[in-house]
């Protein structure tokens, strides 16, 4: 068992597959990230290459497109024939599909596996994995996925486990923008913060999301479990992908423009609910420009 890609992600994946018991091969950029699961039992791999010569199933958990094409290639010049390849990531289809013609040359099989969820999520057990690829590839990744996360979702034999990610991750990043409006509104008008999540955690609209949400977003804390610049990236490639399907995205288009101006204010790094953040403090110089006015 191989995995690539040791960010907060992949590292959590590690976690789980080494206390499901998998001899595990990790391959990672920045070698410290590595040593610590080393400690724990893994074994390092100096290359993606070396990885891949070494393990039957090889697992990437990579940041975007140019890194997961670059680590699949590299990875699949070197599979054994037989093996199979199994992303994680978060990518464009269009990436994914030249990933999936080179592992059909390479004779490796190919799944499509991005994931609905965070670090915290993952090492909870609580991962749900978006699957698709070929039945028979699936099925010999099946059992090592629901080591990492117990709710796999079929959805097809191709992209289709891509577009289902996109389509998830736009509806979040919606729900934060909606999220912050809504507390934005309501500190204004002198309801608490706290109160307000409360409700809205037990009413029709308490998603899983703004359950574990809410102690962050009372307690200011925008430490990033997914990334204000991340989320941007990946409602750039939902927009690219309905542009590849014909389609329009309004509500997707306009979240666009207020991730980008989150980034610009100085919040690419701290988590994507920082919108809120981003939000109030823009009322507080809308409303100090006009109470000047």
């Amino acid at each position: 068992m191989g995995l690539i890609g040791l960010g907060n992600m992949g590292a959590a994946f590690a976690e789980r597959l080494l206390d499901a018991g998998y001899p595990l091969v990790v391959s990672n950029r920045t070698r410290a990230k590595a040593e610590a699961l080393a400690a724990r039992g893994a074994s390092i791999a100096s290359s993606p290459a070396s990885l891949a010569e070494a393990a039957d199933v090889i697992l990437t958990s990579v940041a975007d497109d140019e890194a997961f094409e670059a680590v699949a290639a590299a990875a699949l010049a070197a599979a054994r024939p037989g093996s199979v390849l199994v992303d994680l990531s978060t990518v464009s289809p269009a990436a994914s599909a030249r990933v999936a013609e080179r592992a059909k040359a390479a004779s490796v099989g190919y799944v499509r596996a991005p994931v609905s969820g965070n670090p915290t999520v993952v090492r909870a057990g609580a991962l749900s994995i978006i699957v698709s690829g070929a039945a028979e590839d699936v099925d010999r990744a099946e059992e090592v996925l629901l080591a990492i996360g117990p709710t796999l979702h079929r959805v097809g034999d191709g992209e289709q486990a891509r577009i289902v990610k996109l389509a998830i991750n736009l509806m979040i990043a919606g729900l934060a923008q909606l999220i912050a409006e809504a507390l934005v509104l309501g500190e204004a008008s002198g309801v608490s913060r706290a109160d307000l999540l409360q409700v809205m955690g037990s009413s029709a609209v308490g998603a899983p999301f703004v359950k574990y949400k809410t102690d962050p977003l009372v307690k200011d804390d925008f430490s990033a479990t997914f990334t204000t610049a991340l989320m941007e990236k990946d409602i750039d490639l939902a927009l690219d992908a309905a542009g590849e399907a014909g389609v329009e995205l309004p509500l997707t288009t306009e979240m666009k423009s207020h991730l980008r101006a989150a980034i610009e204010a100085g919040y690419a790094d701290d988590d994507f609910i920082a919108l809120f953040q981003h939000l109030r403090n823009t009322c507080r110089l809308s409303n100090s420009a006009t109470t000047r006015r």
